[in-house]
């Protein structure tokens, strides 16, 4: 039986299956991104003062008040509650003092061990080092 001859396949054509197959960003993909980054970057920069900043003061704007958001997290409100106790706090007393739902209170608990801001004294009591 004779073989046919294959047909040589070409780098370039190697090349583009493997960017197509890959997902592998090509110049024109990181020049569409970049684009978008810098219309992004201009839209903030136009917003007004009051609504970039982040303290917790509050400002007048055209006679009305505008209450800035809080520069705390979740993170830092259940540490300073840890903090604050000297013997510690329970899961259930963190729970009630700060009114966040279980999932959400269980991965902070579990962030902050994790980074060693909190001690696990037992299950389920926490202090501060």
């Amino acid at each position: 039986m004779v073989r046919r001859k294959r047909k040589a396949v070409s780098f370039d054509a190697m090349v583009k299956f493997f960017i197509r197959n890959y997902d592998i960003p090509t110049k024109k993909d990181m020049e569409i991104l970049n684009g978008r980054l810098e219309r992004i970057e201009n839209y903030i920069m136009m917003q007004p003062a009051a609504r970039r900043s982040s303290g917790a003061a509050k400002k007048k704007s055209g006679g009305r008040t505008i209450k800035a958001r809080s520069a705390m997290t979740a993170s830092d409100r259940v540490y300073n509650f840890i903090k604050r106790s000297g013997s510690g706090l329970k899961f259930a007393d963190i729970k009630a003092k700060t009114a966040y739902e279980e999932k959400k209170l269980r991965n902070i608990i579990f962030r902050l061990h994790s980074t060693q801001r909190i001690k696990r004294v037992s299950r389920g009591l926490y202090t501060a080092p």
